[in-house]
């Protein structure tokens, strides 16, 4: 089912101006701005009947009366020629083109511009200017907003502002970091990305392998490296256990398995997909942590019987995986449900949905200058 598109306000007036106040026809504005031509008309009447002064009963979309309606329901009679307390207003929590819009709609009956942008303490020439150019709309900021709000929603959240900005200029638009988190404070974009998480380092050598990574996660060519680890998630009544392999080069998961029990039978699963996956590779290197399900012996005949070389990280340094643990990190936090999943069966889905269809070829790497792993290998 076809969901039906959200426009911010920002948008709606925006977009309404094009017609008002620039000339446009619906169908020009609809164009410009990608939103449907009936929804133009609908967006126009209600801001000429705002500017002319006439509160909606539904919710108001111009800064003027908007907050019309909440001082009405806060305020019945306030005395101008008194010193109007600083604290009802700051109280609304309005940003500058707010506040000024508020005291253009206070200041209609009374000539008080003064006392207001001093109570608010805004400068005067800032507030005329405002007037001066709020009328200038520029169509393509508006569609850049609805661009970021989608990014933003189909990262469930997660992406911010370099994330935004680096998918935006995957689709030809020229944004920066700063732009971009412009676009997220006017849409009311928050990410909810956990702040970085401080490891205690260790550096004990393994004795099974050597660590030939050495952190050197750049690599020059597809199938050079791979990189493995084992994460688990609940699913309503066990944990489910993830067994991930990564390419280095792109950043691509090329194999993965989902088990109840975090065993050997798991990450030699994952293996096996990646192999044959890849077109049976040789001379690959495999890097992972020390866990048993890769020390094992059963693991590490496998990895004879492909001729792979195996690496490891040294124990405890989860830095010397860095890739794997940023990995789970971003499904963790961008996709997964906060509490886990109902049912293993749910889980596993999920799971697939997150590997196949948004992290490998919808979801701009920052490491890929924000290309999709997929359609950076393919560039290669």
């Amino acid at each position: 089912m076809k969901t039906q598109p959200t426009y911010s306000t920002e948008f709606k007036i925006d977009a309404a101006n094009l017609v008002i106040k620039q000339g446009y026809t619906t169908s020009e504005a609809s164009k410009a701005t990608g939103a449907g031509p009936t929804a133009i008309r609908r967006w126009v009447t209600q801001l000429r009947q705002e500017f002319e002064g006439i509160t909606p009963s539904s919710h108001a979309i111009t800064p003027e009366q908007k907050r019309i309606q909440e001082l009405e329901a806060q305020i019945k009679k306030i005395e101008w020629e008194k010193d109007i307390p600083k604290k009802g207003y700051r109280s609304l929590n309005a940003r500058q083109h707010q506040t000024i819009a508020l005291i253009e709609s206070l200041s209609r009956e009374q000539n008080i511009v003064k006392q207001l942008c001093h109570l608010f303490e805004i400068p005067r020439s800032s507030y005329h200017y405002h007037l001066k150019h709020r009328g200038l709309v520029k169509p393509e900021l508006g569609k850049l907003r609805q661009q970021a709000i989608a990014i933003h929603r189909d990262s469930r959240g997660s992406a911010g502002a370099r994330t935004i900005a680096g998918q935006l200029n995957q689709l030809g638009e020229n944004v920066g970091r700063y732009k971009a988190a412009s676009l997220m404070r006017d849409a009311g974009l928050i990410s909810n990305q956990p702040r970085k998480h401080r490891y205690k380092i260790a550096n004990d050598e393994s004795k099974i392998a050597p660590n030939l990574l050495k952190r050197q996660f750049n690599v020059e060519a597809i199938n050079q490296v791979w990189c493995g680890d084992v994460t688990y998630v609940w699913s309503g009544t066990k944990w489910l256990y993830l067994a991930v392999v990564m390419d280095l080069y792109a950043r691509k998961i090329v194999g993965w398995a989902c088990s109840d029990s975090p065993n050997t039978d798991l990450t030699c699963a994952a293996l096996r997909m990646a192999f044959e996956s890849r077109g049976r590779p040789r001379n690959v290197v495999f890097h992972s942590d020390q866990g048993c399900h890769y020390s094992s012996l059963q693991y590490r005949q496998m990895l004879w019987k492909y001729q792979i070389t195996q690496s490891m990280s040294r124990r405890g340094n989860c830095w010397d995986n860095a890739v794997m643990e940023r990995f789970f990190r971003s499904f963790k936090t961008e996709w997964m449900p906060k509490y886990g999943y109902n049912s293993f069966d749910e889980a596993k889905h999920d799971v697939l949905n997150y590997i196949l269809k948004h992290y490998n070829i919808k979801r701009g790497h920052s490491y890929n200058n924000y290309m999709t792993p997929t359609a950076a290998e393919m560039a290669a």
